[in-house]
């Protein structure tokens, strides 16, 4: 008897919502229509309009604030500037090499795509195929060194 009458209550409680939002989904629609642009003869139709910019000053250029190199790390994975960093913005920066792994696109990374993406990688660093890398085979294999400005202007 109770479950019958609290599915009435819930029910009835869902169609009153139902209502309310359908009303007010309603007065969304029917608002007012934008007004119509104002539409300013011009004595040649073909002149372009002009103005002078002597007095005009635009706005400020942003001014560069310096970070450390661990401010900057930090902010890579920090997307909201919360000065905190979630589970879900540090993973987010492996979302691209993730997708490379998983060949056929489930989100699940099975242990053949590891291995055969692997072995690919071991293959293209073996340059005489005798399945050894040596000290310099397993050096072209290193990712390449950032180039820094010869000035910090």
């Amino acid at each position: 008897m109770n479950r019958v009458v609290l599915g009435a209550v819930a029910a009835l409680v869902l169609v009153g919502i139902g209502l309310f939002w359908m009303q007010g989904r309603a007065e969304v629609e029917q608002a007012a229509p934008p007004p119509e642009p104002v539409v300013v003869p011009l004595e040649d139709p073909d002149a372009l309009p002009s103005a002078d910019p002597a007095d005009m000053r635009g706005p400020a250029p942003p001014e560069a604030s310096e970070l450390t190199r661990e401010q900057q790390r930090f902010f890579r994975y920090d997307r909201n500037r919360d000065l905190k960093i979630t589970r879900n913005e540090m993973l987010s920066t492996r979302t691209n090499a993730f997708r490379a792994l998983d060949t056929d696109g489930n989100n699940l990374l099975t242990f053949e795509e590891w291995a055969i993406t692997t072995s690919e990688r071991f293959a293209e660093m073996d340059g005489n195929r005798d399945n050894e890398l040596t000290a310099a085979e397993f050096a072209t294999s290193a990712p390449a060194p950032r180039r820094t400005p010869a000035c910090r202007c």
